[in-house]
């Protein structure tokens, strides 16, 4: 069996799923996993890990670090936007 590492931290299952998703679309293994334990009867979403076959640690690195490189860029292009009359 391949042993799964942490490549991200979510702060919720829905964050969580998205960069499943993203490291999915990219050919990457991934599952999800809660990083602290958690009352039975919580309702909130709790932080989980993204964890990744330690043979794909450096490419899932790799990829999310280009994807968040990029939200950067979009939300910078936005903001001057607004800032522009």
């Amino acid at each position: 069996m391949t042993r799964m590492v942490q490549v991200a931290l979510a702060e919720d299952v829905t964050e969580a799923e998205e960069l499943q998703a993203i490291l999915e679309a990219a050919g990457i293994e991934s599952e999800l996993e809660t990083a602290v334990e958690q009352h039975p009867q919580a309702t909130e979403d709790a932080p989980q890990k993204v964890l990744v076959p330690e043979s794909s640690l450096e490419a899932a690195q790799h990829l999310l670090g280009r994807v968040l490189c990029g939200l950067r860029m979009l939300l910078d292009r936005s903001l001057q936007l607004r800032l522009d009359p």
